[in-house]
């Protein structure tokens, strides 16, 4: 159950999810969205409606895509490790990876590649420096919670990381955080964040030079 609920946009009772609320207030209304890995259409679903933004969703799962399709998400199936060839510079205003990033093999290059095609980017990803994760690892086991409910030989995520891990390849990408949020759960974290939350949200920009 904990998989199928990360895997969807919404909470059980039909609200968003806590990073995707929060994604939701970072968009601007009546821009253009670019959704990787937009899992069920929730996000741009909601944001067609709120904020009449023109969305376009990216995902691989078959089941996935059908549902954006039931939602009214206009969504193209590739695999993001492919990359974003499709899609020309500056074509959007904002980007989202939500809850992807820790599973791409090429980290840098999506990220670079968000920067390229939308003005700004938006990611969230579970965060590897939660208090607990210390003290499992302490006892000899990987940990395994509600963020993260995979075993160390079936989880999908394969570059797992810190606050300060993101924002230092930000700073080395040459990319301006614009603003962070992070949560346990649903409830938002803004006492020691690094140690307390579960998952981190960020909204950033490419610097640009003349």
């Amino acid at each position: 159950m904990k998989e199928q609920l990360q895997l969807s946009g919404q909470t059980m009772d039909g609200d968003l999810r806590g990073d995707l609320a929060r994604i939701a207030q970072w968009v601007r209304p009546d821009s253009r969205v670019l959704d990787l890995g937009c899992g069920d259409g929730a996000l741009l679903a909601h944001l067609k409606q709120s904020k009449n933004v023109q969305g376009v969703g990216v995902e691989i799962s078959d089941d996935r895509v059908l549902s954006c399709v039931k939602r009214g998400v206009h969504v193209i199936q590739q695999n993001l490790e492919d990359g974003l060839a499709m899609f020309d510079d500056q074509q959007f205003d904002t980007v989202v990876l939500s809850q992807t990033l820790q599973s791409m093999h090429n980290t840098e290059h999506i990220l670079r590649e968000m920067a390229r095609v939308a003005r700004e980017g938006i990611v969230s990803f579970p965060n590897f420096g939660y208090w607990p994760h210390g003290w499992s690892i302490l006892r000899g086991r990987m940990p395994v919670t509600g963020q993260m409910p995979y075993d160390w030989y079936n989880t999908p995520n394969i570059h797992l990381c810190t606050l300060k891990d993101f924002e230092r390849l930000a700073a080395k990408l040459g990319f301006t955080i614009l603003e962070r949020a992070t949560f346990n759960d649903e409830r938002e974290v803004k006492v020691l964040a690094g140690w307390r939350s579960t998952l981190a949200a960020y909204r950033f920009s490419a610097r640009r030079h003349a």
